[in-house]
């Protein structure tokens, strides 16, 4: 296990977004957006049908690159025309959601993705349909618009609800502020969607090790027993599957701070899951892998050996369902998960137990029992973990 002590990474000049990195970024995001639109209006003046070509985000087009460990987008695109009347609204849709964009970046304001919804929400002149009738419609359009242009969503000036919580012994500059998260209260650092240098630096650092768990509850108990202060380290959450904000934050301190990531996830396809998208990356944004996903993250349970390893009872069982077993199934055959003996044999064991178990099952030996013996116990024994 790696550790490290003080160190101090102090680039903080406390500029936030009007810092020259942040300016260059803008310059450069709404140029690519100016180039969407000089291409549609070349294509009108040639009398050609205005299109653009929009990388498929699906399986289906998702490789996984073994030498990197990520999932990587494939080539595959799909075009969208505006002279298609299958087409054209998606097509009025993107560049609306492009124009409003390139207002936000050349007004150097950010909006939530719900407010840019409504930024671009409003009748069709001379028609009684909407532009949009819900985020649903508008959400995969932002998408769309990141992979066209090659953008990413915070640097289109879009940013999602801050999910997730860090606390630990670091100190960070956040858009100029300066937080020791280890005195941040009781609810810790809210980690925010935009996690960019020029947004977030890393002051000074004493943590060994960042140990990254499934839920906030969770979270709340090693809070409680200061697991943070006793084994200098980082405890985050991500409520659930992380937000683009924590795995950018994880990867950052991974790979910048060189902090091994230690996850903590229920025992059921779900927290595999959670555990292949911090590691490999996600299938919906396989183009955002290179900068998110922390290939060397170690999965530390809980796992489907625990049960008799740590003397638990019947009482912390969780029957395992028809859509549990059909899920685990579908893991077992995505190729970031074939050919790893430890983890078919991790997923076969938790279909032959016909139960799953929460990071809380835990708990039902003792109530420090998860973060004075079980954790601790985990991440002394390399041979525990699953890669």
């Amino acid at each position: 296990m790696a550790k490290r002590a003080g160190k101090s990474t102090d680039s903080a000049g406390g500029s936030g977004r009007s810092s020259a990195a942040a300016k260059a970024k803008a310059k450069e995001t709404a140029r690519k957006i100016e180039g969407l639109a000089e291409m549609i209006v070349e294509s009108a003046r040639k009398r050609k049908s205005p299109k653009m070509e929009i990388p498929i985000r699906a399986l289906s087009n998702v490789n996984f690159n073994p030498k990197k460990a990520i999932l990587e987008m494939g080539k595959a695109a799909q075009s969208r025309q505006f002279f298609d009347l299958s087409m054209a609204k998606k097509f009025m849709q993107t560049m609306l959601v492009a124009s409003h964009c390139k207002n936000l970046i050349d007004e150097e304001k950010t909006s939530s993705i719900r407010g840019l919804f409504y930024l671009c929400k409003h009748d069709v002149a001379g028609t009684k349909e909407k532009t949009f009738n819900d985020q649903d419609e508008s959400d995969p359009i932002i998408e769309d618009l990141e992979v066209t242009i090659d953008a990413l969503r915070e640097e289109l000036h879009v940013y999602a609800s801050n999910r997730g919580n860090l606390v630990g012994p670091i100190t960070l500059v956040d858009d100029g502020n300066t937080l020791d998260c280890m005195r941040m209260g009781s609810a810790g650092y809210a980690v925010p969607s935009i996690c960019e240098p020029d947004v977030i630096q890393f002051k000074k650092c004493g943590a060994k090790y960042i140990l990254h768990v499934e839920k906030d509850t969770v979270w709340r108990r090693f809070y409680e027993d200061r697991f943070h202060e006793k084994h200098r380290c980082i405890v985050t959450h991500g409520s659930g599957q992380p937000t683009r904000g924590m795995r950018r934050l994880l990867r950052r301190m991974h790979d910048e701070l060189k902090l091994p990531v230690y996850c903590l996830l229920d025992n059921d396809p779900w927290g595999y899951y959670i555990y292949s998208v911090i590691k490999q990356g996600s299938i919906n944004l396989a183009y955002e892998s290179r900068r998110m996903a922390v290939p060397q993250a170690k999965f530390i349970g809980v796992s489907s050996f625990d049960y008799e390893r740590c003397g638990l009872t019947d009482d912390v069982k969780i029957g395992l369902d028809d859509k549990d077993i059909k899920r685990a199934k579908q893991i077992l055959e995505y190729p970031w998960f074939q050919g790893k003996k430890h983890w078919e044999k991790e997923i076969r064991k938790m279909m032959q137990n016909g139960f799953k178990m929460e990071v809380e099952a835990m708990i039902n030996k003792r109530l420090t029992y998860l973060t004075e013996e079980y954790v601790p116990m985990k991440i002394r024994d390399p041979k525990q973990w699953l890669d």
